[in-house]
Parts: C-alpha cells; sequence; structure tokens
C-alpha cells in the first residue's frame, strides 16, 4: 500500500485505501460513494424510448424491475452474481451488500420476488465478493475479520414464500478476510485473492464437494487483486489444457499455472502504458485476448473511460494491442465477455455494452446502455459496481451501490 500511495500521489488518500480494499469491489474514491437513498426513481418496468428509460438514461437496455437496497434490508450495495436453477428453471441474483447477501427471485424479471438475506459472519463491510457453483453460493468479504468464506446451498431458496434470514451450510476459515473470489467451475476450484494469506496471492480451495471446502495450496503472488481460473483452451500449445490463473494484481498482470497446487508457478507478467492499477480482467471466449480493467487511469492520466486489451496469444509474453476510449468519463469497474460482447459496469455511467470483431485491428464499439446512476457523471466511485450478464434468459443484472439491483434487457 505504501508503494501504491508514493507512486499514485496524485490521488487522495481516500482512493488509494479504495483500491488496497476493493477488488472486483472497490466503492470509495476521491469524493467517497454518495450512499444517499433516492428518492422516487423509477423501479419499472420502463422501455428505453428516446434514450430514457423512466429517470434512467439508456440506449437499446431497458428497465424491468429495480429493487432499492431498502427492500433488501441493505443501505449500500456491492458486488452481483447469479444462479439458474435447472432443475426448476428459475434464475435468482444474488447481491452483496454491507450487511449480508440478499437473494432475490428474478424468474419473472418483472416482478422479482426478495427472498432474504444471509448475514455477514462478522462485521459489515463495503467488500464482498460473490461466485456459485454445484448449485452452492461462496462468498467473502474484506475488512470484516475472521469472516472466511461461507458455504450456502442455493437450492435452499426452492418454494420459498416469505423473506428469510438464513445461515451458513458451512464456512471455511483457513483465512479471514478476503477481497475477491474466482471460480474455475471446470475444476471445481476456488480462489480467494488479497486474503491475509499466501502473500495476498491465489489462496487455493478444493470445493469438488461444496459442502466441505479443504485448503489446496497457494501462489504467493503479492497483492493480486481479482483473478479469473480457467482450463485453459487458447492457441498457446505449451499450456493446452493447464490450469491458468489470469490475475490483476495492482501494478502488473499477473498470468500463472496452477495445474499442479503443490508447485504452481508465475508464466509471465505485464504492464501496459499510462497504468494506474490493474483492478480487474476477463478473458475473450477464445482465450486469445484479455480485456483489462484499470480503476485509477481515468483520475491519474485525466483520460476517459478505458477498456485495455492484450494479446495473451503467447502466455510467456504478452502483448499490449491498444486502450479503447469511451466518450465517457466514469471510473470503469468490473467486466465480462460474453460472445462477442463486454459488459461493463463502469461507476457513475451504469452499464455499458460493448461490441468488438477483430481486437487485433482494434474493432470495438459502444452498442448499448443504461446509466444506473442519474444523480452524477463524475469520475469517482459511485454507481454500478458489477454486472452479471450470463443467465439463460438473457436477463442481466446489475448492482449499484446507491440504487440497489437493476434487471434489465437488451432490446
Amino acid at each position: 500500500m505504501k508503494a501504491i500511495a508514493m507512486s499514485l500521489g496524485v490521488l487522495s488518500l481516500s482512493a488509494i485505501l479504495s483500491a488496497c480494499g476493493g477488488g472486483g469491489n472497490n466503492s470509495a474514491g476521491p469524493s467517497g460513494p454518495d450512499t444517499t437513498p433516492p428518492s422516487g426513481l423509477s423501479t419499472g418496468p420502463e422501455t428505453c424510448v428516446g434514450g430514457n428509460a423512466g429517470d434512467f438514461s439508456c440506449l437499446g437496455i431497458s428497465l424491468r424491475s429495480r429493487v432499492s437496497l431498502a427492500a433488501m434490508g441493505g443501505t449500500t450495495g456491492n458486488d452481483i452474481w447469479g444462479w439458474f436453477d435447472s432443475q426448476s428453471g428459475k434464475e435468482y441474483a444474488l447481491m452483496g451488500m454491507t450487511n449480508g447477501t440478499a437473494f432475490v427471485d428474478i424468474s419473472d424479471p418483472d416482478n422479482p420476488v426478495y427472498l432474504g438475506i444471509l448475514p455477514t459472519r462478522t462485521v459489515a463491510s463495503v467488500w464482498r465478493d460473490i461466485k456459485v457453483f454445484a448449485d452452492h453460493a461462496f462468498i467473502v468479504a474484506d475488512g470484516a475479520g475472521a469472516h472466511g468464506m461461507q458455504v450456502f446451498d442455493l437450492t435452499r431458496l426452492r418454494g420459498l414464500m416469505t423473506p428469510q434470514t438464513f445461515s451458513s451450510d458451512a464456512v471455511y476459515s483457513d483465512f479471514g478476510n478476503a477481497h475477491n473470489l474466482a471460480i474455475n467451475e471446470d475444476a471445481g476450484f476456488a480462489y480467494a485473492v488479497g486474503t491475509n494469506t499466501c502473500a495476498e496471492g491465489l489462496h487455493m480451495i478444493d470445493i469438488s464437494i461444496p459442502g466441505n471446502p479443504l485448503f489446496a495450496g497457494c501462489h504467493s503472488a503479492f497483492d493480486t487483486h481479482d483473478t479469473q481460473c480457467v482450463d485453459y483452451q487458447g492457441p498457446d500449445a505449451d499450456y493446452l489444457n493447464s490450469e491458468i490463473c489470469f490475475s490483476s494484481a495492482e501494478d502488473r498482470v499477473e498470468i500463472a499455472d496452477v495445474t499442479f497446487k503443490a508447485s504452481p508457478f508465475t508464466v509471465s507478467t505485464s504492464i501496459y502504458p499510462e497504468l494506474g492499477f490493474v483492478h480487474q480482467a476477463w478473458l475473450t471466449e477464445d482465450h486469445r485476448f484479455l480485456l483489462v480493467g484499470d480503476e485509477f487511469d481515468e483520475n491519474v492520466f485525466n483520460v476517459p473511460t478505458r477498456t485495455h486489451v492484450l494479446d495473451v496469444s503467447d502466455l510467456d509474453a504478452p502483448l499490449y494491442v491498444f486502450a479503447y476510449e469511451a466518450a465517457t468519463a466514469s471510473i470503469d469497474h468490473n467486466l465480462y465477455v460474453l460472445g462477442n460482447r463486454v459488459f461493463e459496469a463502469n461507476y457513475t455511467s451504469g452499464l455499458r455494452v460493448l461490441e468488438f470483431a477483430d481486437l487485433s485491428n482494434r474493432e470495438m464499439m459502444e452498442i448499448a446502455f443504461f446509466d444506473t446512476y442519474p444523480q452524477s457523471d463524475a469520475t469517482d466511485f459511485s454507481g454500478a459496481w458489477s454486472v452479471y450478464p450470463f443467465l439463460p434468459s438473457g436477463t442481466i443484472i446489475v448492482s449499484d451501490v446507491t440504487n440497489g439491483l437493476f434487471i434489465l434487457s437488451l432490446q
């Protein structure tokens, strides 16, 4: 943290503390988050017509419904993930809040049903992260003491008619705090990062039996902020079928081979021009390109919202391709790739959807957006925190620090 403060001295202390504490999840910045409850904002449904969907500016995305934080028993929002119940065909939003994780049935996106909350295990935390594997939610929190990783059996949500206050089905306690969590669903392993173990690198957990998570090893890559771990199917034949993690590690992008949990190793590290704070990244589906969100470059270098593109065809020697620059000034936060589209939660400018063709020729453009935060367009850490675009129905869910859960659809 000291090194970051020295190199990024142009930022306020609150922004630096935010980045050091927030992985897939930072929510305080130069001016701090605006957590004032909204007054009378649309709850939907609202079709995007003429650039607006109720109180929200938009292009090609309509509001199906909005669930306020108060309706979910919270005051400040953070991460979000989704669950599709293959038995019932229902879809659910799992939304992180300072005081716990809310569960919402969004099978009818126009009429969501709040089902209850799993309270935080220790104290309130503005940094909570949620992932799903084998019909179980895995939840970590940062700045929350000995919180560990909560495991919750999502099938308990079936048939609920009234909201519940839930308890964990299991708790993994080989770490206390964790800033973020990734799961490789193909391998059955979870990777907690920014913990009080493994030099804040990859804390590897065998979750093949969800109710009995077991420590699997460490990759001690300091200051890992977020990661995506996959069974690699990209063009680099040297690593085909290996388990590879692509980590956002504050001052670098780090690629690691974690196939053998007792002996993981760093494959390469990379930087790029005007690097501020490597926050979060996601692979294209062919594993050829890595799209990187930098949380500080907009403020440090006075540039518009940027999405950095790295060619990782050769894992030993990634190449920087370009930075896509948007028409907005907002800070980018979390992004995910589905097909040839990028779904970005970009704080005060809300959800932005980009479409790409040949990334080696810089072919990327914005095709749709929905501004979840009409209160401001400032370059600060208020607004959309994360997005989940992977539900089978095509419904998109977004978490907003102040304005709650958004259930959206592309037109």
